[in-house]
C-alpha cells in the first residue's frame, strides 16, 4: 500500500517514514506544499498524511486542490494547532480525519488502518479470517486456518492490497503502482514474481490469473467460479 507523507519537519518526517515502512507501506516523502501537490495529483496513493503547516503552500490548500480537481484519496491531516474552528476548516476543506501534534505513533497508526478499511471495497476488519485467511498487521504476516506465515515486506504490501481489492480484475502495472515508491524502479514484471511466491506460501487457488488483464484475488478459494 502507497502512502503520501507530507511534512515539513526533517525529524519527524524521517521517523515516521521509517515506522510505516517498518508497517508494509510504500512512503512517498514531500517536504513542502509544492511537492505535495504535485505528488498528489500526478501518482498513485492510497492514503496521505499531510501536515497543515506545510511551506510553499499550506495543506489545507494543498487538500482544496486535489478535492478540486476530483481526488478523492484518503486524507489525515497533521497540525500543531487543536483549536475546533480549525478541524472544522480541515472537514470542510475534505479531511476524512484529523490528528494533533504531539501525538503517538500508535495513534497515527490506527486511525490510517481505520481509513484504510474506510476506502476499501471490503471494509471488515482484516484479522477477521475469511476462507481460512486473514491479516496480521502487528506481526506484518498472514495467517492461514490459524497458522501464520512469514512474508517479507513486499510481498505483505502486495497482499495487503490485493486483500482490499478482491474479487477485482488487477493489472501488473496498477499493481506496482501501488506497491513501490516514487524513486522505485516500477517494473511490472516483477509483480509476477512475487505473485508466484504468495501462491507457494497460500495455495495457487486464491489469486487467479487473467490472461491478459492481471490478476484476481479471492479471499475464500470457494469464490471461484
Amino acid at each position: 500500500m502507497r502512502l503520501l507523507l507530507a511534512e515539513d519537519d526533517e525529524s519527524l518526517g524521517a521517523d515516521l517514514q521509517a515506522r510505516l515502512r517498518e508497517q508494509g507501506y510504500a512512503v512517498d516523502w514531500a517536504r513542502d506544499g509544492v511537492e505535495a501537490a504535485w505528488l498528489g495529483s500526478e501518482n498513485v496513493h492510497d492514503l496521505v498524511v499531510l501536515d497543515i503547516g506545510l511551506p510553499g503552500k499550506d495543506g489545507l490548500a494543498v487538500l482544496r486542490e486535489w478535492r478540486e480537481r476530483g481526488l478523492d484519496l484518503p486524507v489525515l491531516l497533521l497540525t500543531a494547532r487543536d483549536a475546533w474552528f480549525e478541524k472544522v476548516e480541515g472537514f470542510e476543506a475534505g479531511a476524512d480525519d484529523y490528528l494533533a501534534k504531539p501525538f503517538h505513533f500508535e495513534e497515527l497508526s490506527a486511525r490510517l488502518r481505520a481509513l484504510s478499511r474506510r476506502a476499501s471495497e471490503h471494509p471488515a476488519d482484516l484479522m477477521t479470517p475469511s476462507g481460512g485467511l486473514a491479516l496480521d498487521e502487528a506481526h506484518q504476516q498472514a495467517v492461514v486456518d490459524g497458522q501464520p506465515v512469514e512474508l517479507t515486506g513486499t510481498e505483505f504490501r502486495l497482499l495487503r492490497y490485493l486483500v482490499h481489492h478482491a474479487g477485482h480484475v488487477l493489472s501488473k502495472s496498477r499493481l506496482a503502482e501501488h506497491l513501490y515508491e516514487f524513486d522505485d524502479d516500477r517494473d511490472p514484471n516483477v509483480i509476477e514474481a512475487y505473485v508466484t511466491r504468495l501462491r507457494r506460501k497460500l495455495g495457487r487457488e486464491r489469486i487467479e490469473t487473467r490472461r491478459g488483464q492481471g490478476y484476481v484475488f479471492h479471499r475464500d478459494p470457494r469464490e471461484r467460479s
